[in-house]
């Protein structure tokens, strides 16, 4: 690893951080209380090239690395973590899973827009009755002579889905096969048949919009299969290795976030006649946030580098990703909880973003795949036991 960044990634990390402080986090708070979806702030994320970081410029994207995009991903985590959700999606589930698998034509028409701040993008595979067993699925997709495909069924826990145009969808094409019989189609949300259920009244990340989709009689054309015919479950675990290190990503700017409050707070806060931050109470309790937010930023640091190096030789990064995102999404739900903890009852206050945070962290432990799930994918890729 090369711990040196280069002036292309300080420079988006600049520009990040600027925007992140001066337009998200002023209103983050708001938009969390509203449960609002921040459309506009999205769109000039767009336009800023944070919504396709590693997308090729011809298709609308800053055209940077791993690394830059993990960079930005923290510097916007830390100011809001429902906006770094949208991010996330975009970026790593969306985007990335039309680059490594889409054809030419594809990627012009639906990676573009999205890349380019024009419009927003979704994935979706978990449904109603299937979630880390996602081959469970029983949306249904049936291909017609003219090689289109006829879809119907639910898919749950959609992120941007209220807002999205446009639709990475994972659907059974041969139940027969399991696995190797689901595909992955796109879908244009204007198209007839495509239906949006009620927002997701969550426990955090409110203003990032969730939704269930549904879709009834819904033609995908021929040419809006993604990659081959029965390998979409690869498509999806492929770009949920990449969406990990982004929720790790997630969960390193929240947690700075965290211990900045908690910092501050230490110093300023009196009893006894000094600063709370002298008690070796609360001494132990810095260093233990420090520790763990220094170790989660150094192995989402070292995922995105993997990330780098398995496009070049066609390897693999899913233990890193995996390593990442348990210690960083762990580490965030401990950080914020410690985190309140020092700030006592201002902490528990809605006059103060910790309780935010501490909201916010819990579902960095849960979706791109529960820390159980990230726990059993170290582990088999460690041992080679299935």
């Amino acid at each position: 690893m090369d711990f040196n960044f280069s002036e292309d990634q300080l420079s988006i990390q600049a520009i990040a951080r600027d925007f992140a402080q001066k337009r998200i986090a002023p209103v983050a708070a708001e938009f969390d209380a509203k449960g609002e979806f921040p459309l506009d702030n999205i769109k000039e994320m767009g336009a800023l090239g944070l919504m396709g970081i590693e997308v090729p410029v011809e298709y609308g994207g800053a055209g940077m690395d791993s690394i830059s995009y993990v960079l930005a991903m923290i510097e916007i985590a830390t100011a809001d973590c429902a906006t770094s959700t949208i991010m996330s999606v975009n970026n790593t589930l969306y985007c990335n899973g039309l680059l490594k698998f889409g054809t030419h034509e594809q990627k012009l028409k639906y990676v573009e827009p999205i890349a380019s701040g024009k419009a927003i993008g979704a994935f979706a595979l978990t449904e109603p009755q299937s979630g880390s067993d996602a081959t469970a699925m029983k949306l249904r997709a049936v291909k017609q002579a003219d090689g289109s495909f006829i879809v119907n069924g639910k898919k749950s826990w959609i992120t941007s889905g209220p807002f999205a145009k446009y639709i990475l969808l994972f659907a059974m094409t041969d139940p027969a096969k399991g696995a190797k019989g689901i595909s992955a189609l796109m879908i244009d949300t204007e198209c007839a048949g495509f239906h949006r259920g009620k927002t997701e009244p969550k426990l955090g990340i409110r203003a990032s919009a969730t939704c269930e989709i549904e879709f009834t009689d819904y033609r995908v054309p021929a040419e809006d299969l993604i990659g081959v015919e029965g390998e979409g479950f690869k498509v999806a675990m492929s770009v949920l290795d990449a969406g990990r290190i982004g929720i790790a990503s997630q969960a390193v700017g929240l947690s700075r976030a965290a211990y900045e409050a908690t910092l501050a707070y230490a110093r300023d806060r009196k009893a006894f006649g000094q600063s709370i931050g002298s008690f070796q109470m609360i001494q132990q309790k810095i260093a233990d946030m420090k520790c763990k937010l220094d170790a989660s930023h150094w192995l989402v640091l070292r995922a995105a580098w993997a990330k780098q190096q398995a496009e070049k030789t066609g390897g693999k990064f899913s233990t890193e990703a995996a390593v990442a995102k348990l210690t960083a999404s762990e580490s965030a739900m401990w950080i914020t909880h410690q985190a309140i903890q020092v700030h006592g009852g201002m902490g528990y206050s809605k006059e103060m973003p910790l309780e935010r945070y501490f909201r916010d962290a819990k579902i960095t432990e849960i979706y791109e795949g529960t820390s159980e799930i990230q726990r059993m994918v170290i582990a088999r890729n460690e041992t080679g036991l299935r």
